[in-house]
């Protein structure tokens, strides 16, 4: 299966616009289409979804078994909050990789929590839009080349 799922979770749709100094100057379009190309790069298509409600983002990862072979998530806010997220990512047995575009545990203390890293194999944050595709490049590689380190 060479089909990654780029989820992004609450605000992220005001990316250019909200707190540029926070999140940078690019808009989701511009994110997104970064990560077509970078994982179009390794022979992988991406399809992305955001969206601000905490069930769409349930029901995709839902639909991503059978579909996708790896998740990209960057669940906002409800990092810090949701375990209906962490139980999906659990149920669906599908790599995720937990992204941010901030360092959040160099931001306020409510951030330093995430249900979400229990269940990804990984948590990427504070490089901005390039941990997306650091996120992607290390899905690529646990997709494609098996290793024996879990």
């Amino acid at each position: 299966m060479h089909s990654l799922l780029i989820l992004n979770g609450p605000n992220l749709n005001l990316l250019g616009t909200r707190q540029p100094e926070v999140y940078g100057s690019g808009t989701l379009d511009m994110l997104e289409d970064s990560c077509a190309k970078h994982a179009q790069k390794s022979g992988f298509q991406v399809q992305c979804l955001q969206s601000n409600h905490e069930g769409a983002l349930i029901d995709a990862i839902h639909g991503a078994r059978g579909r996708h072979g790896g998740i990209v998530l960057n669940a906002g806010a409800f990092t810090h909050t949701s375990i209906a997220l962490m139980d999906a990512i659990y149920s669906v047995e599908i790599p995720t990789v937990e992204v941010h575009l901030s360092n959040i545990h160099a931001r306020e203390s409510f951030r330093h929590q995430s249900y979400i890293a229990r269940a990804a194999i990984g948590q990427i944050c504070g490089f901005g839009r390039q941990g997306y595709l650091m996120a992607i490049d290390a899905l690529v590689q646990k997709l494609t080349q098996p290793s024996d380190v879990t």
